[in-house]
């Protein structure tokens, strides 16, 4: 892991809501909540919240009495977050998904939206989310399958890759597209202590209104971003506008079409 592959801070978070909110978060954040749509008491615990985008779907699947509380590493992201919802039964809070600090079973389910693969100890993670599950909760989240199955991504990795040969960029094949591996995932849940474990891949298609709009998104408003300014300070604009093109080449100069893959992981205490 990079020193910047967790920094969702300064314009990042603006950026990672304004451009990728609809591109790749928003119809995987509404599967999400459509799971828990049961629920129709208790208290979810939200990790690795980020902007709220999950945040605001539970808020619409589920009846007010579903008490959420939202939690991320990145205050930044939070104060974001905060601006785009205000609703009387969410509670927004700091927190590390490694250590969190409630009490045993305090929780009816445990959700997590593309998070986990920035957990450095995913262990511990899946650890403190069994902890803090009542008898028969559940443990719901999703991460991305491999970077050749979500080309708009891969296009643009691709690019600034070859920008920087001598010194490859390689956040998106490291980090959001690097936790794919089904046999890795389940195992790593069962030394935590999940035994009833369910894997299953969830395709989406979005559009960005142009080639630019996704490239600014993945290559600004992601820790991207950090590894492009150690390489080339004073560069990301043509990074961007060398992705666009990148993007446009294969896909024209109109609409991006955007077919995503995820798995959806769901284990039960």
């Amino acid at each position: 892991m990079g020193a910047t592959d967790t920094a969702f801070a300064g314009s990042i978070p603006a950026l990672y809501e304004q451009y990728l909110g609809s591109l790749i978060f928003q119809p995987f954040a509404e599967d999400l909540a459509e799971r828990l749509r049961d629920l129709a008491s208790g208290r979810i615990l939200e990790t690795a919240a980020g902007t709220g985008i999950v945040t605001r779907a539970l808020v619409a699947a589920l009846p007010p009495r579903v008490e959420i509380v939202a939690t991320d590493l990145n205050q930044a992201m939070l104060d974001l977050a905060q601006t785009k919802l205000q609703a009387p039964n969410v509670t927004w809070r700091q927190m590390d998904a490694q250590a969190l600090p409630f009490e045993d079973g305090s929780f009816d389910a445990v959700v997590c939206q593309f998070g986990v693969m920035f957990f450095p100890d995913k262990t511990a993670a899946f650890r403190e989310a069994l902890r803090v599950l009542r008898p028969g909760g559940r443990f719901l989240f999703n991460v991305w399958d491999r970077l050749d199955a979500n080309m708009v991504s891969k296009v643009v990795s691709d690019r600034a890759i070859e920008m920087f040969p001598d010194d490859p960029p390689r956040f998106f094949e490291r980090m959001p597209f690097g936790y794919f591996d089904e046999d890795r995932i389940r195992g790593e849940l069962q030394r935590a202590g999940f035994e009833t474990i369910t894997i299953e891949p969830v395709e989406k298609t979005t559009h960005a209104p142009t080639a630019r709009d996704a490239a600014v998104g993945l290559t600004q408003g992601t820790p991207l971003r950090g590894e492009l300014e150690a390489r080339a300070p004073g560069r990301l604009d043509e990074v961007a506008e060398r992705a666009a093109q990148a993007l446009a080449d294969r896909w024209g100069d109109g609409t991006i079409e955007n077919r995503m893959r995820a798995l959806v992981v769901t284990a039960l205490r």
